[in-house]
């Protein structure tokens, strides 16, 4: 089964590294990524900019509304994504909890769904 683990980071913590530390730490977690490729747990993987960098879009009553920024008002931003293979939960779970981000943030695990045009009950919530 198929499972994105989002990885949220405080970014004010992370800015607070020493490079020292930032370089440990990128190198963890590309032993890891790497790790999970040759395991064929590692789907895909990405980092992304900053939240700052980041625009949402919503459409409200016929009108788009563009607001720069992250949607939610928080300290911890969405600061990348591991999609993985896992055979149930718990596994999903032990892979997130190794991932080095884990130790500095958090990791939410989500299965991933396939929508089906048949069933109703799959279709996405506004």
């Amino acid at each position: 089964m198929k499972y994105l683990c989002l990885v949220y980071l405080n970014e004010e913590e992370w800015d607070a590294q020493s490079e020292s530390e930032y370089s440990a730490l990128v190198s963890d977690i590309l032993a890891y990524r790497e790790f999970l490729r040759r395991s064929g747990q590692l789907l895909d993987a990405r980092s992304l900019q900053r939240s700052h960098t980041a625009t949402t879009v919503r459409v409200r009553e016929g009108g788009l509304v563009v607001t720069d920024g992250p949607f939610a008002e928080t300290k911890k931003h969405l600061g990348g994504y591991m999609l993985i293979e896992a055979r149930d939960l718990n596994e999903a779970i032990r892979i997130a909890a190794n991932m080095p981000a884990a130790h500095r943030g958090s990791i939410e695990v989500r299965p991933l769904k396939e929508l089906h045009a048949a069933s109703p009950d799959q279709l996405p919530v506004e």
